[in-house]
């Protein structure tokens, strides 16, 4: 079971945005993430890696689990007071609150999964779309609930996977898979690398602590 700690900032200036405390398995109906996400200051206690104290102030939660084939069979989010509940039901479907919990609003969108910047969300379409290096680019349709408010937004990406590779380790051959991301709309280009269920590199998005080998999916 993985866990560790990521860093989030912005893909543009480095400016830090949170850090995303996370652990994740596959099982046998699928695979599991769940994360806590803190600011770069504040005062909340955490429990990082070797029994050290770190300090953040809360800012929001991640729980996805997925099916044995990728899809998101749920997910609820949590950001500013926002609450999104949301699972694949009739293309995708979710709830999204506001911090009063006064109001809620529906969608449904015929989108195959959904997105936003916990790195979960780019092991979940990698799991989804299940490429392979000599394949061509695939589409995807994602809803993406962007920061601060989780408001929901519809997107298409052109995934493709360009290597994937077996690095020597101290605990043995680690596979690790570069993608290619394209927005569709703007035609802005960047590269993801993954290993199993864990992120290693993407833009906005940096490994900080790893307390164990990523998972290798069936």
């Amino acid at each position: 079971m993985p866990r560790g700690r990521y860093s989030l900032h912005d893909p543009h200036d480095h400016t830090p945005l949170a850090e995303e405390r996370f652990h994740c398995a596959p099982g046998p109906s699928g695979w599991r993430y769940v994360s806590q996400l803190t600011t770069p200051s504040g005062t909340s206690s955490g429990t990082p890696s070797e029994g050290a104290t770190r300090t953040g102030t809360p800012a929001g939660s991640v729980d996805l689990a997925l099916d044995d084939r990728g899809r998101p069979i749920r997910l609820e989010l949590h950001a500013s007071g926002w609450q999104v509940r949301a699972a694949a039901l009739d293309g995708v479907t979710w709830v999204r609150t506001d911090p009063t919990g006064d109001h809620a609003t529906e969608g449904n969108v015929r989108a195959h999964a959904f997105t936003g910047s916990s790195p979960a969300f780019l092991v979940a379409t990698a799991r989804l779309l299940r490429l392979t290096p000599d394949a061509s680019a695939t589409r995807v349709r994602l809803v993406a609930f962007t920061d601060p408010v989780l408001a929901p937004r519809t997107l298409d990406q052109s995934w493709a996977l360009m290597t994937r590779e077996a690095h020597a380790t101290d605990n043995g051959p680690l596979t690790v898979e570069e993608y290619q991301v394209t927005a569709l709309d703007t035609g802005e280009q960047h590269t993801v690398h993954l290993s199993g269920d864990v992120v290693l590199s993407a833009p906005g998005i940096e490994l900080e602590d790893l307390e164990s080998p990523p998972s290798v999916f069936a």
